[in-house]
């Protein structure tokens, strides 16, 4: 917890305990009150950490004995501020009593509820004896069992209540962290999916660079062998130098793959995770894209199992690529849905939407890199990278991609036949 925090959790404390305690009846006929303070004061006690009890104690006392000193003043008409200091001073040790009493039991470092509510009668008794004997101090009244059985049922009451209230806090705090994380994970995966994505672009780039070395070379070793003049023998080395500067742009794209690699394996993300969860990060994330663009658009799930655990990675790419699509095709409002189903030894997954189409003509021409019919308003066309790259992904673990017409006939649906040997973890 920050200092500041502290500092501003203090300083409601300081307010509010003595402003609860102004909530209060007399059960035994005097000057000694029961009151919301106490389990106000317990609240600020647990909330608070790394905070000596005894210090926020003898804060909350202060504050408390001030404030009703003050507040007699004001409604007695007369300022007797002896009187009222010795009416209220009890006060005072009553919280340095109880503060006292909770650093003394480490109340502090339980986390077992019942355990704390339990204490909590303890505490409060140990405060309540403090403030006993000294309003009762040169007088004959002393303190009887049914009174210590009055302070230890409601201080039971009062306790339970408050380890109930810091409890619900604590849910809703570890619910919120959690979604938190949740969301973190999700965008990191995304993040890591897209960089697998990039990797498999520069594998097949150092592939095609390879072969230009080696395509280079032949060439300079075909002018070498011609012996046709000094012409040939300056287009040789040209040749030569062409294939040792793709060797050098293989070698650098190389560096960079390894680290793509190590990003990718080292981020502490699962490298297989269930299908269907794979298929909801995905609608999830692109529906809020989708919120951002003013687009209302019903992203839809729908899991026919049972399948393996898939490779991540490898999915979410494909599941983004074909999804994104869909919403780039949606002007307004829409529909997603993600179908996955186990066909023998393959997993079927279907993207399917319910937006303009795309033209029969044009079915095979998506496929091709840098085609599109998407259009923003205005007028930049979309990269046309994402079908291409599935279809090309797909039909390298020798599946197959078809499109299909999409939700009520209406749409795209693009169909993704996987077999389940190539993405799938071994049963």
């Amino acid at each position: 917890m920050a200092i500041n925090e502290k500092g501003l959790l203090l300083l409601l404390m300081a307010v509010m305990v003595p402003l609860a305690g102004e909530l209060h009846f007399y059960p035994f006929g005097d000057d000694f009150r029961i009151s919301l303070g106490t389990p106000a004061f317990f609240f600020f006690l647990l909330w608070i950490r790394g905070v000596p009890a005894v210090l926020s104690g003898l804060l909350a006392g202060v504050c408390v004995m001030l404030f009703r000193m003050g507040l007699g003043a004001l409604t007695g008409g007369e300022a007797d501020w002896g009187r009222l200091l010795q009416l209220h001073f009890p006060a005072l040790f009553y919280y340095l009593a109880y503060g006292t009493a909770f650093f003394v039991m480490q109340v502090s470092r339980l986390d077992r509820p019942l355990l704390l509510g339990v204490l909590g009668v303890p505490l409060e008794l140990t405060a309540a004896v403090t403030e006993l004997l000294l309003r009762y101090a040169g007088t004959a009244r002393t303190i009887t069992l049914s009174t210590l059985n009055v302070i230890a049922i409601i201080a039971l009451f009062r306790s339970f209540f408050v380890i109930g209230f810091v409890n619900l806090l604590k849910l809703r705090e570890s619910q919120a962290a959690a979604e938190l994380q949740r969301r973190r994970n999700e965008e990191m995966l995304m993040l890591v999916s897209e960089l697998y994505e990039e990797s498999l672009h520069l594998q097949k780039t150092l592939q095609d660079a390879e072969q230009m070395t080696q395509m280079s070379y032949a060439l300079y070793k075909s002018l070498k062998g011609l012996q046709l003049g000094e012409g040939t023998e300056g287009l040789a080395q040209k040749a030569l130098a062409l294939a040792g500067g793709v060797h050098e742009i293989k070698k650098d794209n190389q560096r960079i793959h390894a680290g793509l690699a190590r990003l990718i394996t080292d981020d502490g993300l699962p490298d297989y995770m269930a299908v269907e969860e794979l298929a909801d990060v995905v609608l999830r994330s692109n529906g809020r894209v989708a919120r951002m663009l003013g687009k209302e658009i019903d992203m839809q799930l729908q899991a026919d199992g049972p399948f393996p655990l898939c490779h991540a990675y490898t999915l979410l790419s494909l599941l983004n690529n074909a999804v994104v699509n869909s919403v780039e095709a949606i002007a307004e409002r829409g529909t997603v849905r993600i179908t996955a189903e186990r066909s023998g030894e393959s997993l079927v997954l279907r993207v399917a939407d319910d937006g303009p189409g795309i033209p029969p003509k044009l079915r095979e021409l998506v496929f091709q890199p840098g085609f599109t019919t998407k259009y923003d308003k205005a007028g930049r066309p979309s990269t046309g990278i994402g079908l291409g790259y599935v279809k090309q992904t797909v039909e390298a673990m020798d599946g197959t991609v078809t499109l299909l017409p999409g939700i009520g006939g209406r749409g795209t649906e693009v169909c993704m036949t996987l077999p389940l040997g190539q993405v799938g973890k071994g049963e």
